[in-house]
């Protein structure tokens, strides 16, 4: 891989990382209703997938259940 390209992916991640960060936060601190809540989770992914499209089952690893987690926490789902 080229510099260009490994500053592109490094840009890319960093994006990702900022967004799902505010999301988080997001769903800490409203009020919103949980269908609410799983929607802006489902575009948070959406966004992740057009950023990698190749890579649904990284994000689902890695990011999936932290939502989860939160959205379990927050709805008192279990």
């Amino acid at each position: 891989a080229s510099e260009a390209e490994i500053r592109e992916e490094n840009r890319k991640v960093r994006r990702l990382q900022i967004v799902v960060d505010l999301v988080a936060s997001v769903l800490r601190q409203s009020e919103m209703p949980f269908e609410e809540a799983s929607e802006l989770v489902a575009s948070t992914r959406q966004f992740a997938l057009r950023l990698f499209p190749k890579k649904a089952g990284t994000y689902d690893l890695i990011y999936q259940p932290r939502f989860q987690r939160l959205l379990a926490e927050k709805y008192k789902l279990n």
